[in-house]
């Protein structure tokens, strides 16, 4: 029987998961089906009974952290990051994980970037969760930037990593009190994501002494904010890498699926040409 996976955000308009999970299943030889599901936040509690009968499912915008009460357990690791992006069901009970720490440390490595020094993450949704995290166990000083609605929630999640990471150096800040040097900035919120793709997160005075940029947004696959990092010399990386390398990950929870390091690299080229091939066509 073919098996049944989705997506799951909202909104969720030109979303690459089908494309790459679909050649991932393809790869490991899997006969499945991989849809998309735009729902609402407010809708999210009465599909869940639907979505228990895939055989596994992706998280994404907004759902990471309030699809967490609905499932009936999680994994170590997004238990600690309390966040989920990944789900896997067997008759009716649903699991919980993230892999966005994979993504986000292997789009590092493949673009020679260090996890080192001073990081600053613009954000403290879901994805600044793992992200800030992953920087404070790799022993950077971790500046939590934000805008002044999110300061709450920022220093909620500083105080939680504190009480998870006796030695993490992590503190908050406001945007508009960002300073520099740093030695890597990352833009872990929606900022600049199509269709919204003149934004950027942070004025392109900070960005003088940046040394590197990391970009979770990947449509477009260069944001304003990398082509500003890149004109002022900083070495950026883009988030196309991160969610091919993050649904590799999903596809091991799942069925135990290996790739070759050759198949995932053609397959993050090949997603960048097929989200440009999209957009030429719309």
């Amino acid at each position: 029987m073919k098996k049944q996976y989705a997506v799951v955000g909202h909104p969720i308009g030109h979303t690459m998961s089908p494309f790459i999970h679909s050649r991932l299943f393809e790869l490991s030889g899997i006969d499945a089906e991989y849809g998309v599901l735009d729902i609402a936040p407010e809708r999210l509690a009465e599909q869940m009974p639907a979505l228990k009968q895939l055989d596994g499912f992706n998280i994404t915008i907004p759902h990471k952290q309030a699809i967490i009460p609905y499932l009936d357990g999680l994994d170590r690791t997004a238990q600690l990051y309390g966040s989920v992006n990944t789900v896997k069901t067997q008759q009716g009970v649903s699991s919980g994980f993230t892999t966005d720490p994979d993504g986000f440390l292997i789009a590092l490595q493949k673009g020679g970037v260090p996890l080192t020094g001073r990081v600053v993450i613009v954000g403290a949704g879901g994805v600044a969760r793992t992200m800030a995290y992953e920087c404070c166990i790799a022993g950077c000083s971790t500046t939590l930037a934000v805008r002044r609605e999110d300061l709450s929630n920022a220093a909620r999640l500083a105080g939680e990593i504190l009480s998870n990471l006796h030695t993490a150096a992590i503190s908050t800040c406001l945007l508009e009190h960002l300073s520099d040097p740093i030695d890597l900035l990352v833009n872990a919120t929606p900022v600049g994501m199509y269709p919204n793709t003149d934004a950027m997160p942070v004025g392109e005075h900070i960005l003088k002494n940046s040394a590197n940029v990391f970009d979770a947004v990947y449509n477009p696959l260069e944001t304003k904010l990398l082509k500003a990092a890149r004109a002022n010399g900083s070495k950026v990386v883009g988030g196309m890498p991160m969610l091919v390398w993050q649904a590799v990950a999903s596809h091991k929870i799942w069925d135990g699926s290996d790739y070759r390091q050759e198949d995932v690299d053609q397959l993050c080229e090949d997603s960048s040409k097929e989200l440009q091939k999209q957009f030429a066509e719309g």
